[in-house]
């Protein structure tokens, strides 16, 4: 809400006609419809591409997840499971697209200071991503021997392909987002939302939440696995309160 009202206000302005702020307001309509449009676009591009190669990913996937074969259980379920393969697969292509044009919309809200910024916070939100994929795709293995690992000795894992690629999509997805932390934070700090000092104070706290954040990313028997998660998130909290306060926020 806050980033909205910021979008909405732009900056002050002298007194105005209606009819100006009313042409203000459909301007950012006019911009919100432009972005929309501009992301459907990408995104139904990438997803007609990826629909080309899904086959390929999903049994790139399977390998991945360390098993030897999955099953389909319907004659058109795999056809589907293509599709939502090539969805996904559309939406993390398209992603550089469609972080540029949520950053179009909301950078006339910033300061002029802060819209020197934008750019680089293109960068690290695609790059952050980026990581948190390939960290999904690294701790796959993983994932899946210590689910199967539950199971009793006389019980066989038999992976449908549906279920099994939704998992790891989702899982993949879940990790972008995650890691996208330390441009939360900046942004929430450039718009007043959030300051360093209150990062510093409640140091402790994050420290404990990223941990059990770790944990439940990153299941394991050993205690050191979870580490893999948790050494970066905690870096890109203390870079993400250092910047903030070099910036004076």
């Amino acid at each position: 809400m806050a980033i909205l009202d910021r979008v909405l206000r732009r900056a002050p302005r002298p007194e105005v006609p209606v009819e100006e702020q009313r042409m203000s307001v459909i301007e950012h309509l006019e911009a919100l419809r432009r972005m929309l449009i501009v992301i459907l676009i990408a995104w139904g591009i990438t997803t007609v591409a990826g629909f080309v190669v899904s086959g390929q990913v999903v049994e790139w996937l399977v390998s991945r997840a360390g098993l030897g074969h999955a099953v389909y259980l319907g004659p058109g379920s795999f056809v589907l499971t293509r599709l939502q393969v090539a969805i996904y697969i559309g939406l993390i292509v398209a992603a550089p697209v469609v972080i540029q044009q949520i950053w179009w919309f909301v950078s006339p809200g910033l300061h002029r200071n802060e819209r020197r910024l934008t750019l680089p916070l293109i960068v690290a939100t695609i790059f952050f991503f980026g990581l948190g994929v390939a960290a999904a795709l690294y701790a796959l293995p993983l994932y899946i021997r210590v689910l199967n690992s539950f199971a009793p000795s006389n019980v066989t894992y038999l992976a449908d392909v549906s279920q099994l690629v939704g998992f790891i999509l989702l899982m993949v997805i879940g990790f972008g987002i995650v890691f996208e932390l330390p441009v939360v934070l900046v942004v929430l700090g450039l718009l007043g939302i959030i300051r360093s000092k209150w990062l510093y104070k409640n140091r402790v706290w994050w420290f404990l939440g990223l941990g059990i954040a770790a944990n439940f990313l990153t299941p394991g028997v050993d205690p050191l696995t979870p580490l893999l998660m948790f050494v970066p998130l905690y870096i890109f909290f203390e870079l993400s309160a250092l910047i903030l306060k070099l910036s004076g926020r």
